[in-house]
């Protein structure tokens, strides 16, 4: 079959129009940083949340992990040679001028959270060195010295500040050491523990905010003891505590921000992967619908600086604040009136509208329902592409997607599956690939492919698994384990060889890895031997089974999924006469502008086809 070449005019213009990022909050919510992405790079602009005016583009560039402070007169960012994500963090001038280092003489470190008070008084991050995790507060009005208010060798993440500087908290793994299932706990100024909040065993308790209220000290959470994300109001002092069950809700209802002044709680509802914002009466209890329809208001992160890569807000006066996107789409920033009404804050520039993938509940795994987002060309499939996420802790929303829209254009059916250890349908899927070392995403995977031989795509001659970071890994990994399905996998900063990259990695990711490959066996009950866990986990361990081609596209500075192992994983392939390519860019766990991701797409394009045609890669 012939492989139609697409338009580039389309599908490559969806890679270079300007797209907005995200745009971060102040912590009094009174401005954010918005992010644009930009054919060199991000840029930056701040947005007055109570005019909506924007300035001139920052004199410096930005990124995700981009914090305005409360006056406006900084940024901070983790500079960080290049993406290894392994730095100090520095204060940049609004104005211009050279910025402040503001952990002089520290160890170079990991950010896994970083939040300043409401009042501007503090600025608390987490940083993770060879030492363990430190949660550290810097005094931010003036600049002052860091001070360590806790160390600990268990993970220790997203730190958050009351409105006045004098508590902190953060979510911590110490009642349970090696199992991501955090409490709060929050301390003094000088570090003294004030109170713990621990729903162990039943699920985590997450820190999402103080209140911005001067002299209240309640804190709101997310908690899953019922299963499902859930928000809760608590105070570290007292020790009170009011939940909120919302039984009216089926899915997730997970907390993203708290106006305490107008008793206003704004939720993010997930049902089956798909998204609507609400607005809870933290008096009434009562829920209203204040966005629905229009695609996602939040794509979660993990393993980074922030806990979000975009999500929606409260502005200083109760205005919520949408950070927007849909398959067909790009992200915008809107601001919704009392009647329902949406203006635009800040927008992407225009692209080629993509069309809209169709979700679809499928049984997975041991029959679990897990999302499959799906679209088929308008003609004859060409072949079929499979993306599977990162994290694992993440997961595919009704997002804008350039790479997925440039396969549909080339005539290729394409699916996103959200698979077990995906985020936002719940503790038990997110929690269920554990002490399992791939089997439950493996068999997810499957039994999407059977899905979509139902509706007439994923010919194995023709089909294609790809992804990032753990994706990649995954993808490596079902071609192994799901031989005779895939004509091949696209890999991008994947993990293939874990026991060379266990060494390689910066610490925060390696603490977090070998608890993870420990952690209790699904049939025994018993942690996992480490070396056994990683023969079964590893790519690497499944060359010999392999029949399609491998591409991988790695960082040469990635401390996350590191160099070595990737090119462990081909030589090991070519060595029992597999088909594998390796091409390196000149950054860490991403490429930097457009050039990156446009000439992976075509490098892909190009691959595909001469896949179909019977060519070999190498």
């Amino acid at each position: 079959m012939t492989v139609p070449a697409p338009d580039p005019s389309a599908w490559e213009r969806r890679f270079t129009a300007p797209q907005l990022l995200t745009a971060r909050p102040t912590a009094d919510r009174t401005a954010a940083v918005v992010v644009t992405a930009e054919a060199d790079g991000a840029t930056a602009r701040i947005l007055d949340t109570a005019t909506g005016e924007l300035s001139e583009q920052l004199p410096f560039g930005a990124g995700y992990d981009a914090l305005l402070t409360c006056d406006r007169a900084h940024v901070v960012q983790l500079a960080d040679d290049g993406g290894t994500e392994v730095g100090h963090l520095l204060a940049h001038p609004v104005a211009g001028g050279e910025p402040v280092d503001l952990t002089p003489g520290r160890d170079p470190y990991v950010v896994r959270g970083l939040e300043q008070s409401a009042g501007g008084s503090l600025l608390v991050g987490a940083l993770v060195d060879e030492d363990g995790h430190h949660l550290v507060a810097i005094e931010a009005q003036p600049w002052g010295a860091a001070r360590t208010l806790a160390t600990t060798q268990n993970e220790l993440w997203y730190p958050r500040a009351s409105a006045d500087g004098t508590l902190v908290s953060a979510d911590t793994t110490e009642t349970q050491p090696g199992v991501r299932r955090a409490a709060v706990t929050v301390y003094d100024r000088d570090g003294a523990v004030v109170g713990v909040c621990d729903d162990l065993p039943a699920g985590p308790v997450r820190a999402i905010r103080f209140s911005r209220v001067a002299g209240d000290q309640r804190l709101l959470v997310n908690t899953e003891r019922s299963g499902w994300a859930r928000p809760a109001i608590w105070d570290p002092r007292s020790g009170d505590r009011v939940d909120f069950e919302l039984p009216q809700l089926r899915g997730d209802a997970i907390p993203l921000d708290w106006d305490a002044a107008r008793q206003t709680l704004l939720l993010l509802h997930v049902e089956d992967g798909v998204q609507r914002l609400l607005t809870l009466d933290e008096g009434s209890c009562e829920v209203t619908v204040a966005r629905a329809g229009s695609g996602s208001y939040g794509e979660p992160d993990v393993a980074s600086q922030n806990d979000w890569y975009s999500s929606s807000w409260l502005a200083a006066d109760g205005t919520p604040h949408v950070f927007e996107q849909d398959w067909t789409a790009p992200p915008r920033l809107l601001a919704l009136a009392q009647d329902g009404s949406a203006s635009t804050l800040a927008e992407s520039a225009p692209a080629p509208a993509g069309r809209a993938l169709a979700s679809t509940m499928i049984s997975g795994s041991e029959e679990t329902p897990v999302q499959l987002w799906w679209a088929l060309p308008e003609g004859p499939p060409a072949g079929t592409v499979l993306s599977v996420h990162g994290g694992p802790n993440l997961v595919t929303v009704d997002h804008w997607d350039p790479s997925l829209q440039a396969w549909l254009d080339a005539g290729f059916a394409v699916a996103a599956l959200n698979y077990h250890g995906s985020v936002t349908f719940g503790r038990d899927l997110r929690e269920g690939f554990w002490g399992r070392a791939g089997d439950a995403e493996v068999a997810d995977v499957a039994a999407a492919l059977s899905f979509l031989r139902e509706q007439g795509a994923a010919d194995p001659a023709s089909t294609f698994i790809t992804g990032a970071s753990y994706g990649g890994h995954l993808s490596l990994l079902s071609l192994g384990r799901l031989p005779q399905q895939f004509a091949g996998a696209f890999g991008e900063v994947a993990m293939a060889d874990w026991r060379a990259a266990i060494g390689e990695m910066n610490p925060a990711i390696r603490v977090s890895w070998i608890n993870f490959l420990t952690s209790p066996s699904r049939v025994t009950g018993e942690p996992l031997e480490l070396e056994a866990a990683i023969a079964r986990f590893s790519p690497i361990s499944w060359v010999g089974d392999v029949q399609g081609r491998v591409w991988l596209s790695q960082g040469k500075r990635d401390t996350r999924t590191p160099p070595t192992q990737a090119q462990s994983y081909v030589d090991a392939l070519r060595a029992r006469g597999g088909d594998a390519l390796i091409e390196w860019f000149d950054a860490g766990h991403e490429p930097v502008g457009f050039d990156g991701p446009l000439q992976a797409q075509r490098r892909m394009l190009e691959l595909a086809r001469a896949a179909i045609a019977g060519e070999r890669w190498s």
